[in-house]
């Protein structure tokens, strides 16, 4: 399967830039050519908020910007992972979407681990989920998610195949998230698909780049560079089966999550956090 990795700089705050270029890079991919999905890094269209402007810059999912995305993906024929500030009633969250070919929604998720920056900005998720596309289950994470091992587990138990990341990691920590995609791949037998920031931000941040496709070995497939780039990956999913060949990770561990299965109105498979964090509160 093609996808396209849409490594970007962002300006933290402006919507109509950041929509303005995902839209272009959803314009620009090669459908005819095979590609079936396009990722975005985390928060993508609003950048980071902070406390002070998270009511002004977050948005509902039907509101404008994500509403141009999904018509720019319907146009295109192509699915579409990107990030935003969502605005739900009073509440605010570290939100990103799968949207389908014909501009769907098929997957939200809300992150569940906040870092520093995002605690006060943000609510925290209360559940990881997976829902069906192109014939696969997905699972989505967020940045800072993937630094516990329990995340992309969650995730596994839903039976993913394929885990995508959105991520706004900055220097110097880049190489803590290239590592730890390669491990939550390997650990849970799945293709995983990251894609982060670059440039520069707010507060005097770099963010690293690093964008990456691994496989179930925990093999590196891509690995993008520190610069502004969308680049072409080819995802084999034979490779889920033969990682299982001799070893089940998920069926051979001891250790419960202690999660719980929830049913969704929209069909897809969750696991409840059944406590947030009070550090959150």
């Amino acid at each position: 399967m093609q996808v396209e990795l849409a490594q970007l700089a962002l300006i933290d705050g402006d919507v109509a830039h950041n929509t303005r270029k995902v839209i272009e890079a959803i314009e620009r991919v090669d459908a005819t050519g095979g590609t079936k999905l396009i990722v975005f890094p985390e928060t993508t269209l609003s950048g980071f908020p902070t406390r002070e402007n998270v009511a002004d810059i977050a948005q509902t999912l039907d509101g404008p910007a994500l509403s141009s995305v999904r018509d720019a993906a319907r146009k295109k024929g192509v699915a579409v992972a990107v990030g935003l500030a969502e605005r739900d009633g009073n509440a605010f969250y570290n939100t990103s979407v799968l949207i389908d070919e014909s501009g769907a929604i098929a997957l939200r998720y809300r992150k569940t681990h906040l870092w520093a920056s995002d605690v006060g900005v943000f609510t925290p998720g209360d559940r990881f989920v997976t829902g069906q596309w192109n014939g696969l289950t997905v699972g989505l994470l967020i940045c800072y998610d993937i630094e516990f091992p329990e995340t992309a587990r969650a995730v596994g138990a839903l039976d993913a195949d394929l885990l995508i990341v959105t991520n706004g990691n900055m220097d110097p920590f880049g190489p803590v998230h290239r590592r730890a995609i390669a491990a939550r791949a390997m650990e849970n037998q799945m293709c995983a698909l990251m894609v982060n920031r670059c440039g520069s931000g707010d507060d005097n941040l770099t963010f690293a780049g690093l964008s990456a496709v691994v496989d179930p070995f925990g093999e590196t497939v891509i690995e993008l560079g520190r610069d502004e780039m969308v680049a072409k990956a080819k995802i084999d999913l034979t490779r889920i089966e033969a990682s299982l060949e001799h070893y089940n990770y998920l069926h051979d561990a001891r250790v419960p999550l202690g999660l719980v299965p929830v049913e969704q109105a929209d069909g897809n498979r969750a696991l409840l956090i059944e406590a947030t964090r009070r550090r959150y509160t």
